[in-house]
């Protein structure tokens, strides 16, 4: 082929005018063939070369940067799709959460009820929440770094679907996290309620069996009409019988209002079965005024019996005086021996050991009483026997017998040690529940100050700028990893609140910190490091595409912190009206007059209309002014070369000059291209530019 000029000139004019649209305008023999060939005609024929080799790489400039920006913008809408799933996402699960927790009903009202819903509660809390705490500040990441990356390539905002901005999700958060505070109160309420209720009632079912074994009887007592058929003597002996009996009756009126008062208290409650209660209360109550109105009548009617006092037995007569007064003593001290208790410290058990103690050292004088009387019941049985007098043995001024008293005091002195086992117990089981609240106190009163004493610290690293931006995100990493190794004991103190809950210990005067303010504040930490770690990155995607030295950022950062007085890390309008015009800008001073001029850059700086600048926000404004960013007007002129020059460009120019990719992205969202002088298949390179930019729809 080299020796062969005349086929080297044909294929080389040949390949010229198939792929470079060079005519043929020399002849191959006139070259070959003559001496001398036309020098202007080969050099008109060389410069068509040249013009060709120079489109060529114009073409090429103009395709690469339509390739950056499209990448962009495909990266854009990924980024877009991938908010608004997240965003669906939770607040469907928020939505769904938020019935179950604002629902303020049990399956039957129970305690071992209520217990179940708190291990429901619980299992919600450490199982189900913590993804979506995950979730929510991914999706705070990605909103940040979205509307970041649309500065960056001077792009309009990203706007979400109604009802789908951060502000929406955080006040749905807000009010997921309400609802969870209120149902958990709820539950405790009611938790110590129901136990309240079971106390009161086992209470209220001993006095009223207590009370209803002393009034059996009674009334028809009352109601005899005996001392109508009795001698003087008996007339006077049940006179003195009946007044004991009114000393007994008057004993047992703080006990009836006592059974009162806790009925009372159930119906304020809510007891379940309180017609069962109520019932039984009223018969008492009813009782007991028949059972006063029969004795007045009683009364009156030995009144108007015309011999009293006439034989007395002094030993009856003081045995009964004794008897009575012992016998409701018994009778009281026996039902404060039974008496249920419910305690929640170690000071109120040892409150109720010591009142025990004090009752034990008054059993040696009961001892003396008892013996006293015994001694009375016993001359009274000697005398019956030494004179063969029946009738003797028959008190005639009390109900009571000896063996009433003896079996009592029996019964009394069984329930003491039956006592100090009960409170023994109660004893060990408050100590227990004061181990577990200083554990638990220990715990917190370390990770507590140590989580504020993060914060603290992410703060000053935010604040003071100090370093590189590299060296603050390697700060925020380890702060980070510190943090994730710091949680088992978070970890640790959930399972030590939950053994508290379970055993039902409400207060904790040894610390200040509850499960809950732990939670919040580890919450608000790994939000905060999560946040510090995405605005860093932002702030070096800004410095790195805007081409911005540490130097300037810091002195950014320092002119946004000279005006940010309370340390935010946020410029209300004013403050930032007045950083503006430190900086040099033509802001008016007076905030209440109309500026024009402020109120662009607010809306560049701000177009969410949150009322405030973040730095981040500060920063992309004052770097826009002075680097130069992609415009529409760029991306159509390079369209404009891709093109050849038309107000249009085809299917196959695109293919031909861009990635396949790329090239199919422009297609499937170019509109026809309409004018006058259009072409079958001819796109409209013009309004896909603008839309790119947000200056129209795409």
């Amino acid at each position: 082929m080299q020796d062969d000029p005349y086929t080297n000139l044909n294929t080389a004019f040949e390949v010229a005018e198939k792929y470079l649209d060079i005519p043929k305008m020399l002849d191959p023999d006139e070259i070959v063939n003559s001496a001398k060939p036309d020098e202007r005609s080969i050099m008109t024929y060389v410069s068509s070369y040249y013009h060709a080799f120079s489109g060529a790489q114009q073409a090429e400039t103009a395709a690469s940067r339509i390739c950056k920006v499209l990448g962009v913008n495909q990266e854009n809408e990924r980024l877009m799709d991938e908010y608004e799933k997240l965003a669906s996402d939770l607040l469907e699960w928020i939505k769904k959460k938020k019935p179950w927790l604002e629902d303020r009903s049990l399956s039957e009202d129970t305690l071992p009820a209520a217990q179940g819903k708190m291990d429901e509660f619980r299992g919600y809390r450490r199982g189900e929440k913590p993804p979506k705490i995950e979730q929510k500040g991914r999706l705070e990441t990605n909103f940040n770094t979205l509307q970041t990356r649309l500065r960056l390539n001077n792009r309009p905002a990203f706007m979400p679907t109604e009802g789908k901005m951060i502000g929406d999700i955080n006040k749905a958060w807000k009010g997921l996290e309400t609802a969870e505070r209120g149902f958990e109160e709820w539950l405790l309420s009611e938790m110590r309620r129901l136990e309240r209720l079971d106390h009161l009632a086992k209470k209220f079912r001993l006095k009223c069996q207590i009370h209803e074994d002393w009034s059996s009887g009674k009334v028809e007592m009352l109601q005899e009409l005996d001392y109508k058929s009795l001698s003087l003597h008996e007339i006077k002996a049940l006179r003195r019988k009946h007044e004991a009996f009114q000393s007994d009756l008057a004993a047992h009126q703080d006990r009836v209002e006592q059974i009162a008062a806790i009925a009372q208290e159930l119906n304020d409650l809510e007891y379940p079965q309180i017609a069962e209660v109520n019932t039984r209360c009223q018969v008492i109550c009813d009782q007991w005024d028949t059972l006063g109105a029969l004795t007045v009548k009683r009364s009156q009617a030995l009144d108007d019996a015309e011999t009293v006092l006439d034989r007395i037995d002094k030993l009856h007569l003081e045995f009964a005086i004794k008897a009575a007064p012992f016998y409701n003593w018994m009778d009281g001290a026996r039902e404060d021996l039974g008496d249920m208790f419910i305690v929640h410290s170690v000071e109120e058990i040892q409150e109720l050991m010591d009142a025990h103690e004090k009752f034990k050292k008054t059993l040696p004088d009961a001892q003396s009483e008892y013996d006293s009387i015994v001694q009375l019941a016993n001359e009274v049985v000697q005398i019956g026997n030494q004179y063969d007098i029946k009738c003797a043995l028959q008190n005639p001024y009390t109900a009571l017998k000896v063996q009433d008293i003896t079996s009592k005091w029996a019964d009394l002195n069984n329930l003491v040690p039956e006592r100090d086992e009960a409170l023994n117990r109660e004893t060990y089981k408050q100590q227990s529940h004061e181990q577990l609240r200083l554990q638990f106190a220990n715990k917190a009163n370390v990770i507590g100050p140590w989580i504020a004493k993060q914060m603290e610290a992410i703060t000053a690293v935010t604040m003071s700028g100090s370093g590189t931006l590299e060296d603050q995100h390697h700060y925020m990493v380890q702060y980070d990893s510190a943090v994730n190794q710091f949680k088992p004991n978070i970890d640790e103190l959930e399972v030590i609140s939950q053994r508290v809950q379970e055993a039902m210990i409400f207060e904790n005067r040894h610390t200040e910190f509850t499960m809950e303010t732990i939670r919040v504040g580890w919450e608000q930490l790994l939000t905060a490091i999560q946040r510090n770690i995405s605005e860093i990155d932002n702030q070096i995607l800004t410095r790195d595409s805007k081409g911005i030295t540490e130097e300037q950022l810091k002195e950014f950062r320092a002119s946004f912190q000279h005006f940010d007085k309370n340390h935010s890390l946020k410029l209300e309008p004013f403050e930032f009206r007045c950083c503006l015009m430190s900086l040099g800008y033509a802001v008016k001073e007076d905030d209440k007059a109309q500026d024009p001029e402020f109120n662009r850059i607010m809306l560049i700086c701000d177009p969410n209309g949150t009322g405030y600048i973040t730095f981040q926000a500060f920063l992309d404004f004052v770097t826009s002014e002075v680097t130069d960013t992609d415009t529409a007007e760029q991306v159509m002129t390079s369209f404009k070369v891709l093109a050849g020059n038309k107000p249009y460009i085809t299917a196959d120019e695109l293919r031909r000059e861009l990635p396949p990719d790329q090239a199919e992205y422009c297609i499937a969202r170019m509109a026809a291209y309409t004018g006058e002088d259009a072409v079958p298949g001819a796109l409209d390179y013009m309004s896909f530019s603008t839309a790119l930019y947000g200056e129209s729809d795409l």
